[in-house]
C-alpha cells in the first residue's frame, strides 16, 4: 500500500501559522476546532524556541481507528490517509483519548469529534493539502512517504513527542538541535 505523509522542517518553520489558517479556511472548522496546530516547543538546556506544525499523521497503525466503537475511521488503501465518517461519530471521544498526538478535536457545540482528513478531495484532484500549499517557508511538504524519507531521512519523533513505535506516524521531521531525540 502506498503511504503519503508530511515532511516538517522545524529549522525552516518560523511559526507564522499560515498552515493553520489555510486548513481552517479550507475545511470551515468551527471556532475552537483546529485540525492543524503550530505548537511551540521551548527548552531550557539548551535555551531554545522551536515550532512544529502538527495535524493528523495518518499513522500506519492509527489509534483513533482502533479505538472508535462505531468504526467511524477508515484508512484509504490508495494512499493511507485516515478518514473519519463524521456522520457515524457519536461524540464519545475515545479517539481523542487514544491519539498520542492529540489530533482529533471535540466540538462541544456539535457534540462530535473531527480531524484532519489530509484534504483528500484536493489530493484526489492532484492538488496538495491546503496546509502544505500555503506554507510560505516550505517547511511543510506533502508527498509519498517513502520518497520523503529517502530525501530527508527517517526521523519521526522529537524530544517530548510520543514514541513513533506506538502508531508509526507518516511523518518525517527535520528537528532543531534542541528537539533532536
Amino acid at each position: 500500500m502506498k503511504q503519503v505523509g508530511f515532511y516538517m522542517d522545524m529549522q525552516a518553520c518560523y511559526g507564522c501559522q499560515t498552515c493553520e489558517i489555510g486548513c481552517k479556511s479550507q475545511n470551515k472548522t468551527p471556532e475552537g476546532v483546529r485540525w492543524r496546530q503550530v505548537r511551540s516547543l521551548d527548552s531550557e538546556s539548551p535555551k531554545a524556541h522551536s515550532t512544529l506544525s502538527m495535524g493528523c499523521n495518518h499513522c500506519k497503525n492509527p489509534e483513533c481507528l482502533r479505538n472508535c466503537p462505531v468504526m467511524a475511521y477508515t484508512k484509504r488503501e490508495k494512499d493511507g490517509l485516515v478518514i473519519q465518517d463524521h456522520d457515524l461519530c457519536i461524540g464519545c471521544q475515545m479517539c481523542v483519548m487514544a491519539c498520542p498526538y492529540g489530533v482529533p478535536q471535540y466540538d462541544p457545540e456539535e457534540g462530535k469529534v473531527s480531524k484532519c482528513n489530509g484534504c483528500y478531495e484536493r489530493v484526489d484532484s492532484g492538488k496538495l493539502p491546503r496546509c502544505a500549499e500555503v506554507c510560505p517557508g516550505k517547511a511543510l511538504v506533502f508527498g509519498d512517504l517513502a520518497e520523503l524519507q529517502q530525501k530527508h531521512g527517517k526521523i519521526d519523533e522529537i524530544v517530548g513527542s510520543p514514541r513513533s513505535s506506538i502508531t508509526h506516524p507518516s511523518i518525517v521531521i527535520r528537528p532543531t538541535a534542541a528537539t533532536r531525540r
